[in-house]
C-alpha cells in the first residue's frame, strides 16, 4: 500500500483545552495530523509510549487517552510545564521529563516513539536557545533534530517497536526513510497531507526558494509522516 492522502479536512482530532505558555509551540495541523494516526496505528491499552519533543502534551495525551503508558520529553522548562498541566486537565496520567531527547531516558525501551520535532528549514545553522524559533527551527535542511531521533530512536525500540514521525517534505523524507533503514527498521512515509503555507515559511519564502528548497510556483506545503517498525 502506499502512502495515504488526506485532506486538511480529514485531520479532526482536536483536544478541548490547551494551556500554551510563550515560547512553547502550539499545536496545529501537524500535530493533529500524527495524532489522528496514532489509533489506527494501534496505539493503546499495554503499551509504553515515549513522545519526543512534546511541546504543550498533545501528542502525548492523546497517546494516554488511547489507554497507553506515556512518557513525554522536551528540553524547554516552559513546554515540560505545559505537558504536565495538559495532561492534569485531560485527566491522564503523562509522566514528562525534561532533557535532550533520548539523553533524559538512557537505557529505556518502548512500545513506540512519536514525535513531533522541530523541522522548519532556517537560514542559521546555530538553534536557537531561546524564544519563539527554538519550537521549529531546524538547521538549513530542516535536519537537526530530525536526524537525531532517526538516529537514536531504534535503540529506544523494544523488538517489535514502533516509530511515528511527522515533519515536512522540505525536511527531506528520504533521507528519514534511509536513516531508519540502514539502522535495521522498515520504513516508509505513509502519510501525506498538503497544507497552506503558514506565517513562519511565508516569512522566509525567498530564502528557501533561493536554496533550492522550495519551487517556484509552490503554494502549499507537504507534511508527512515517517512510519518504521523494529524488526
Amino acid at each position: 500500500m502506499g502512502p495515504i492522502a488526506m485532506s486538511a479536512g480529514a485531520v479532526t482530532v482536536r483536544p478541548r483545552r490547551t494551556v500554551r505558555l510563550p515560547g512553547v509551540y502550539a499545536p496545529q495541523t501537524d500535530s493533529y495530523f500524527l495524532a489522528a494516526a496514532l489509533r489506527r496505528e494501534g496505539v493503546g491499552p499495554g503499551m509504553d509510549v515515549l513522545d519526543l519533543c512534546t511541546g504543550t502534551g498533545t501528542l502525548a495525551v492523546r497517546a494516554a487517552q488511547l489507554g497507553a503508558r506515556v512518557t513525554a520529553v522536551d528540553i524547554s522548562r516552559r513546554a515540560v510545564t505545559a505537558a504536565r498541566v495538559n495532561a492534569s486537565l485531560a485527566k491522564v496520567p503523562v509522566f514528562v521529563h525534561r532533557g535532550d531527547l533520548l539523553a533524559a531516558l538512557p537505557g529505556r525501551r518502548f512500545d513506540a516513539v512519536i514525535s513531533n520535532p522541530p523541522y522548519v528549514p532556517a537560514p542559521r545553522r546555530t538553534l536557537p536557545r531561546h524564544g519563539p524559533g527554538r519550537a521549529w527551527d531546524a538547521g538549513p535542511d530542516g535536519r537537526a533534530l530530525v536526524d537525531r531521533i532517526c538516529d537514536a530512536a531504534p535503540a529506544a525500540l523494544r523488538s517489535g517497536g514502533l516509530l511515528l514521525m511527522v515533519h515536512s517534505a522540505l525536511s527531506r523524507p528520504d533521507e528519514s526513510v534511509r536513516r531508519l533503514e540502514r539502522a535495521g527498521l522498515s520504513a516508509s512515509v505513509s502519510d501525506r497531507l498538503s497544507i497552506p503555507f503558514g506565517p513562519v515559511l511565508r516569512g522566509r519564502l525567498g530564502w528557501l526558494r533561493d536554496s533550492g528548497l522550495l519551487p517556484p510556483g509552490a503554494t502549499t506545503e507537504e507534511l508527512v509522516i515517517i512510519r518504521a517498525r523494529k524488526n
